[in-house]
């Protein structure tokens, strides 16, 4: 038990939540606690499994009175340093969706799943814009700023953000608007962390039954003329579309399909939101470029738009380091093969750079914190799930990879792509330098004693 609280502490804790309320060494807390990355395993002092927004409030309360970090986790996808201290309180029961037909905004509960909100909006011919994966949590990923398959066209996810309800450091229960607390509005859309517990967040749907997408495989001969193409591609594409290459290392298991299984490929993914004719025309250049061995491309509902990526939807150990890039060119496709190609020795499973531009580097129905608008290209490597390679292996790899592109590597990049900070500077690279300062006041001014952990 930490210092300072006593069992009599606990039981009034445990009395006032509806949810579950777990010790270090209770047994339970380790599933409570547990992360989409398994690599990563938390033991704070207290863990609150939060079931309404009253749970929320007497678990900060607590925390405040006892001088306890507080740390807040849905998924823990976004889990990159053990939690060894303080209070951790789980969303993970506080799910749920409702849409207001007539304004087509949703209400989404703390813990839920994109999935959840992109099949509640397809009944009504809406669509959240929403990441690549529909299995992280909707709130922590917007707070970031959130960038998906159709950014280039809407946007960021936090743009079409109208509303948080959120428990500050204080125990209270405030909305922040347009209107209403606006600076913390502000920092919300993108400030990431720092500002209290986002219970609720009311989300702008937009118009959107289907898109013409899908993904594009090149087999390890091909992708070096299919990278190549895809590269003077998208400096000729309109805003309705998005799109990203990843090149893949299949392992030779039975999970993966057997077109797939032990391959190294360039997989394309593309959305196109319009007609799909035009969808088709414009992606022709990319499927005359090199012979594919899949073509998954075609109509797809607005409720599949998981599939485009086709990102994992199991726990499991995962290492991952990402950054933004400028303006890249054929000499950035030649160091990048030279050091991440056929012939390279790295242990990345995948490593994938996404196309952005468009509407998301142009602030969308107000302003926010969103980090990163100016690059056009997002970078990630994402390693193979073998702990024993976290520590030294992957880290030296990827810098051996970096070391080829640094010319093309911004100095701005976005806090979802960060992966672990380290650093200060690592931190503030992830907003512009006056956003950065905007959002430290803003953290000061509603949590002045640093109760919400966060930051290096």
């Amino acid at each position: 038990m930490a210092p300072g609280i006593s069992s009599e502490d606990v039981a009034g804790l445990r009395d006032a939540v509806t949810g579950a309320v777990f010790l270090r060494d209770d047994e339970g807390l380790a599933d409570e606690a547990a992360c989409f990355n398994t690599a990563i395993v938390h033991d704070p002092d207290v863990v609150v499994g939060a079931r309404t927004t009253a749970d929320v409030v007497e678990a900060v309360r607590f925390a405040g009175i006892h001088s306890l970090p507080v740390f807040v986790q849905a998924t823990g996808h976004g889990a990159f340093a053990p939690i060894t201290v303080g209070l951790l309180i789980t969303t993970g029961r506080m799910t749920g969706v409702s849409i207001d037909r007539k304004t087509s905004v949703a209400s989404i509960g703390a813990g839920t799943r994109w999935g959840e909100v992109v099949e509640a909006a397809s009944r009504y011919g809406l669509a959240p814009i929403t990441g690549s994966s529909t299995n992280v949590g909707a709130i922590g990923y917007t707070l970031g700023g959130g960038l998906g398959p159709l950014s280039r066209t809407y946007g960021f996810t936090a743009d079409w953000v109208r509303g948080f309800t959120l428990v500050t450091a204080d125990g209270r229960v405030v909305r922040a608007t347009a209107e209403e607390n606006e600076d913390l509005f502000w920092a919300l859309r993108g400030g990431k962390g720092g500002l209290g517990v986002v219970v609720e967040m009311e989300l702008e749907l937009v118009p959107l039954t289907h898109v013409y997408g899908g993904g594009l495989f090149f087999d390890t001969a091909h992708i070096e003329r299919a990278m190549r193409a895809w590269v003077d591609w998208v400096h000729t594409v309109p805003d309705t579309v998005t799109s990203s290459v990843a090149l893949v290392r299949f392992p030779p298991i039975e999970e993966v399909p057997e077109a797939l299984r032990g391959k190294f490929v360039l997989h394309l993914r593309y959305a196109f939101v319009g007609d799909d004719e035009e969808g088709e025309r414009l992606l022709g250049p990319l499927r005359a470029a090199a012979p594919t061995f899949l073509d998954l491309v075609g109509e797809m509902p607005t409720s599949d738009i998981g599939s485009i990526h086709n990102d994992a939807d199991q726990p499991g150990p995962a290492w991952d380091r990402g950054m933004q890039l400028e303006d890249i060119d054929q000499d950035f496709v030649t160091e990048f093969l030279a050091r991440a190609g056929a012939r390279a020795d790295v242990p990345f499973i995948a490593i994938e750079i996404r196309h952005i531009g468009g509407a998301a580097s142009e602030e969308q129905h107000g302003g926010t914190a969103v980090g990163g608008r100016q690059a056009p290209f997002t970078l990630v490597m994402i390693g193979v799930p073998v702990p024993e390679l976290f520590e030294t292996a992957m880290p030296q790899k990827s810098d051996y990879i970096v070391a080829g592109i640094l010319p093309w590597i911004a100095t701005e990049t976005n806090i979802n792509f960060l992966g672990h900070v380290a650093s200060t500077q690592q931190f503030a690279s992830a907003w512009p330098s006056d956003a950065f300062d905007r959002l430290a006041e803003t953290r000061t001014a509603w949590d002045p004693d640093k109760l919400f952990a966060y930051g290096p």
